[in-house]
């Protein structure tokens, strides 16, 4: 990131990253299940055949006492025709028109899709079964005006098994933590176009990553939920994290932005689209990648899949470049923690959950990878002639008594191993003479005396490159790293060879 804020140093202002929407999901693990649902019931002496006005009446329940807390608090109840409309405009309408400020602002109800359960008839076995599946059901949101977190909604289902949705964004929690301290800013939308203190604020926004949220969301959910149960599991359902990079004005950003939709379309491919979101880009991933570019009224936005987890780049608000990693699926990732090994409490790597427990290494991961797509951007607008970059590595080294030949950074070989060592997957961890030599000499592979001809031909060129200032060897490793001169070196010999001669004449 530092080298892309360092690049455009002259139109940024400040850069703020840190989580933007979260939706926390709660689930009732005794009756998530249908084999807990019908100890439930069991355990209730309800029958199967009984199930639908057993049900019916807590959901009756629940409806119940949405209504009277619109009651109490003097707020509107309105049904919603279809699932398609923007329930958080209506609600914003309504915030309008009654003024309000804070507390309640209205309850909405709408038939929406779910999982729930249901009695179907089992007609081989001649018996009533409980099954799960897909349905609708009636969904009651709660739209609050939150003291410390602002605009926020709850959703919860009235039907078995009650699942309950609590949706926040920490860019209007910011602004009121930001409010309280006294520092000047100015909001557009979800977004800062400037503040007064970056540096105060985003220790302030730092904070929401390490919040303790269960007490927070167990109180929440209490002012919602009539029907007694033993306590609800949150999970962190979906994570926005975003990285705002706030150029001065937007003619600062439009001048650059055509350049890093560009960038990003013709060279961001499945490698690295992996490398931005720390997976593994060998043989072991058979997962899908997929990039979209969508234009939009308010401008061009670039998205990224891998797999259910996403990162993608547009522009907010016209001066606002918005970097922003989603983690739909944590399962993906790793994280050190306390676990149960073969029956012993071991330390180390196990899979990331979704529990609000590991919510800090979600942001964690998420900011690197915004790190890492800057980084990617930042050889783009770069105002130098090529030559600026080419012409010092073109000519003959003398160092330590050695002599090295100068680079040719467009001829066919150079920039095959260019085009080789700056893939996605070396960029995280670098890449080994030995990665290289199954990619640029393949066949030398199947034999041993050959093998050894091909590494040491790869030695060669590396040493070469490491005397021009391109690669960096790391430590008591046998990993090379590419380095910021590297980066624009090979990246400007690269992109001049694919270029097409038409634009090159036409320029």
């Amino acid at each position: 990131m530092e080298r892309f804020l360092t690049r455009h140093r002259s139109r940024i202002i400040g850069v703020l990253s840190g989580f933007d929407r979260v939706v926390f999901r709660g689930t009732l693990p005794s009756i998530i299940d249908t084999k807990g649902m019908a100890m439930y019931l069991s355990s209730q002496h309800v029958l199967l055949k009984d199930f639908q006005p057993f049900a019916k009446k807590i959901s009756q329940q629940i409806i119940k006492h949405a209504q009277a807390l619109t009651e109490k608090y003097r707020r509107r109840f309105e049904y919603i025709s279809s699932s398609r409309t923007s329930k958080e405009q209506v609600a914003a309408r309504i915030m309008k028109q009654d003024n309000i400020q804070q507390g309640l602002i209205c309850v909405l109800s709408c038939v929406e899709p779910c999982k729930s359960y249901t009695i179907v008839r089992d007609p081989k076995q001649r018996q009533l079964k409980l099954k799960k599946l897909e349905r609708k059901c009636l969904h009651v949101y709660f739209y609050y005006v939150d003291r410390e977190f602002g605009l926020m909604h709850l959703r919860l289902q009235t039907w078995f098994p009650f699942t309950i949705q609590v949706c926040i964004n920490g860019r209007e929690w910011l602004a009121r933590q930001m409010d309280r301290v006294g520092i000047a800013y100015e909001q557009q939308d979800n977004c800062f176009t400037r503040i007064e203190n970056v540096s105060k604020a985003q220790q302030i926004l730092d904070q929401l990553t390490k919040r303790h949220w269960l007490p927070l969301l167990n109180g929440w959910e209490r002012k919602v939920m009539p029907w007694k149960h033993h306590g609800y599991y949150w999970t962190m359902w979906q994570g926005e994290y975003a990285t705002d990079v706030m150029f001065k004005d937007a003619a600062s950003l439009a001048e650059i932005y055509p350049a890093l939709i560009g960038h990003a379309v013709k060279h961001f491919d499945s490698p690295n689209v992996l490398r931005f979101l720390g997976r593994r880009t060998n043989a072991r991933f058979n997962g899908e990648v997929r990039s979209d570019l969508s234009k939009r009224t308010e401008g061009v936005r670039i998205k990224h899949w891998v797999e259910e987890n996403s990162i993608k780049m547009y522009d907010k608000q016209g001066s606002i470049l918005r970097i922003e990693t989603t983690i739909n699926n944590p399962k993906r990732f790793k994280i050190r923690r306390w676990a149960t090994r073969k029956g012993q409490r071991v330390f180390g790597w196990f899979t990331m959950r979704k529990g609000i427990a590991d919510s800090a290494r979600r942001a964690e991961l998420s900011l690197a990878a915004n790190g890492r797509y800057l980084e990617a951007l930042s050889i783009v607008g770069n105002p130098s002639p090529s030559y600026l970059l080419l012409d010092p590595v073109s000519k003959r080294l003398r160092r330590n008594g050695c002599s090295y030949r100068p680079l040719r950074p467009i001829s066919p070989d150079e920039a095959g191993l260019f085009k080789s060592i700056m893939r996605g997957e070396f960029a995280i961890q670098g890449f080994r003479n030995r990665q290289l030599r199954a990619m640029i000499e393949p066949r030398a592979e199947s034999n041993s005396i050959q093998s050894a001809k091909a590494s040491a031909r790869i030695t060669r060129k590396l040493r070469l490159l490491r005397e021009h200032g391109l690669i960096r060897k790391i430590p008591k490793t046998q990993y090379y790293r590419v380095t910021e001169k590297g980066h624009q070196v090979m990246a400007t010999a690269i992109a001049f060879r694919e270029t097409d001669i038409a634009l090159l004449k036409a320029a």
